[in-house]
């Protein structure tokens, strides 16, 4: 795909030029930033109006700093992939090896999951606006309607739908200190990935703190040396009506519960958050890592988009340029550049044998610097 430079302007939408099959034909858009530099301020501004309004993905290229004056088409655009030359602290800009490269390989990934990916792109200009329940709303509408469609069907062929064995006793298990409640993820084996049941268990554990004036801190972890692999893929696609799972997905939410009472929520990850344990654990007050942890949301290789308050929990805390990077790439971000980009509060070396309850040693706390970027997708 060749970018677009500021002698071929962009003119109007020109739609997703969807074919008779239904399949999307233009997904994806470039402008190259460093084309801009010049351009009449006028110009800036309906260029960024018409981006703002657009269907397609549209991808910034900056190989040089961005004046102020292109921060309406910064803010406007999907994401920026910067140059590491280009100083990066600004949540519109992911800094990568090569611009060009790098928006190749995304547009190849966005080209294979298109419908998930523009659902993904519009649902993350809405959530960031919106209160709590009502960007879960939206997500929710969003996710119910994907595991309808033909991206999901088509990856649930694919991979099969093996079932779980039975387990027994409890998922979550809660103790209580004083004024301290832990939660603690019990299912290792399964690197605590997120089922039906573990779902209802998270939900009355908080549901508990909630009402309990008396608990003042809330510390969430999980059993192991993962915090959690994510939703448990033996029970993607079992829905038999997706209305209803909507709204129970609506009502039944731990992460809502974790935001109503988020100053009071400490978040401890070992190993990986991935998925539906990110996007949970990112609505905490305070997210702590251990130093070899990363973090990824891989929904849209999926057919999907993140289900579990991603689209709302992670732009707010790396804003929804960077929120789309990690969704649309599927790429892990190691806990450093977590840190750096405020996805976490905090890196503490943690005793694993204490299911990551404790921290040990001098904890690290987003530096200043320039941000190194994260890993280039897979």
């Amino acid at each position: 795909m060749s970018p677009t430079h500021s002698d071929d302007p962009l003119h109007g939408d020109e739609g997703l030029m969807l074919r008779s099959d239904g399949r999307v034909g233009n997904p994806v858009r470039c402008l190259v930033l460093d084309d801009w530099h010049d351009v009449a301020a006028s110009r800036v501004e309906a260029e960024a109006a018409r981006l703002a309004d657009s269907l397609p993905l549209t991808f910034g290229i900056a190989t040089r700093q961005p004046p102020d004056r292109l921060r309406p088409l910064l803010e406007a655009l999907t994401l920026t992939l910067a140059a590491p030359q280009v100083g990066a602290e600004a949540r519109e800009l992911v800094t990568v090896h090569d611009p060009l490269v790098a928006f190749d390989e995304l547009a190849r990934l966005v080209g294979r999951h298109p419908r998930a990916s523009l659902v993904l792109g519009q649902l993350l200009r809405q959530t960031p606006r919106l209160g709590t329940l009502q960007g879960l709303a939206a997500e929710a509408a969003a996710y119910s309607m994907l595991l309808g469609g033909t991206e999901f069907a088509s990856w649930l062929a694919d991979r099969g739908t093996p079932g779980a064995a039975p387990e027994e006793g409890p998922l979550v298990r809660v103790r209580r200190e004083n004024d301290r409640l832990s939660v603690l993820l019990d299912r290792p084996r399964r690197r605590n990935a997120f089922s039906f049941r573990m779902r209802e268990e998270l939900f009355e554990a908080l549901e508990l703190a909630l009402l309990d004036g008396t608990v003042d801190r809330v510390e969430l972890a999980g059993a192991g040396t993962v915090f959690s692999s994510g939703g448990d893929l033996s029970e993607f696609g079992t829905a038999t009506d997706l209305v209803a799972a909507c709204l129970v997905r609506l009502d039944r939410a731990p992460w809502r519960l974790i935001d109503r009472m988020r100053d009071r929520v400490t978040v401890r990850v070992q190993g990986a958050a991935v998925g539906a344990g990110l996007e949970m654990a990112a609505f905490a007050g305070r997210l702590v890592s251990s130093p070899g942890a990363f973090f990824q949301l891989p929904e849209v290789a999926m057919g999907l988009v993140p289900g579990a308050g991603g689209t709302v929990s992670v732009p707010r805390r790396i804003g929804r340029w960077r929120a789309a990077w990690m969704m649309l790439s599927g790429a892990r971000l190691d806990a450093t550049t977590a840190l750096r980009w405020g996805l976490i509060d905090e890196i503490a070396e943690t005793d694993e044998t204490d299911d990551g309850r404790e921290p040990r040693g001098a904890p690290a706390r987003r530096p200043a610097g320039p941000d190194p970027g994260p890993r280039p997708p897979p």
